[in-house]
């Protein structure tokens, strides 16, 4: 079992597995000197019933109809309307501590009621751990253990988003991604190594499994 920081994986392992995972993902600074590491994921609602043009249709008259209400509301409204869109939303923090794995990784079991597809349910927990002990082990190296480290995850239907917040300095984020990508030949490698485990019928990880999938 894994005690110190020191002894996790080195940095890019964690950006390479998430930048697999998702259809988008991002790096900002924000405003009140936070970095914020966002990720964006599509996925097939199982049991749909395949009607693109009518589900469009209805897809964009939601959209106008909240746009509409938003013209009046002010921030704090407009955040609220947005969540109620979606289908669950819920966001943690916790210390710059190894060790706080057990607790976001029993947060995340929130989720566990959702009909999400097994597969994405897995990579969507895989990509979690990974963020956290990015924050962990390198926005966070130097500072104190009291440090926040603020995580966000909002399902939609179809569509899910994870959030990261450090409060470390920021880099070049889009240099690190051209370096992986240009040394990652076979984009798909490390996923299609976990992709037995994305088979398993039961979604339950023993807290081992999760660092021994980071430490690996």
């Amino acid at each position: 079992m894994l005690n110190n920081i020191d002894e996790l994986a080195e940095s890019g392992r964690g950006i390479k597995l998430m930048w697999q995972i998702a259809d988008e993902l991002s790096y900002t600074r924000t405003l009140d000197g936070q970095n914020c590491l966002s990720l964006s994921k599509s996925y097939e609602v199982e049991g749909r019933n395949k009607e693109p043009n009518k589900k469009n249709s209805k897809a964009l008259d939601g959209l106008m109809n909240l746009l509409n209400r938003w013209d009046w509301q002010n921030e704090t409204d407009q955040e609220a309307e947005l969540y109620k869109t979606s289908v669950q939303h819920m966001s943690l923090q916790v210390n710059t501590d190894v060790n706080a794995l057990t607790i976001v990784m029993d947060w995340f079991e929130q989720l566990k009621d959702l009909s999400l597809p097994n597969e994405v349910w897995f990579q969507l927990q895989l990509a979690l751990a990974e963020g956290f002990i990015n924050a962990v082990r390198h926005a966070h190296k130097n500072l104190p253990v009291e440090t926040p480290v603020q995580l966000e995850l909002t399902v939609f239907d179809g569509h899910l988003e994870l959030k990261v917040w450090d409060c470390g300095p920021s880099f070049d984020f889009d240099a690190k991604l051209k370096e992986i990508i240009a040394a990652d030949r076979k984009p798909s490698l490390d996923l299609e190594v976990l992709n037995d485990l994305c088979l398993i019928p039961s979604r339950a990880k023993s807290l081992d499994m999760y660092r021994l999938l980071i430490a690996g």
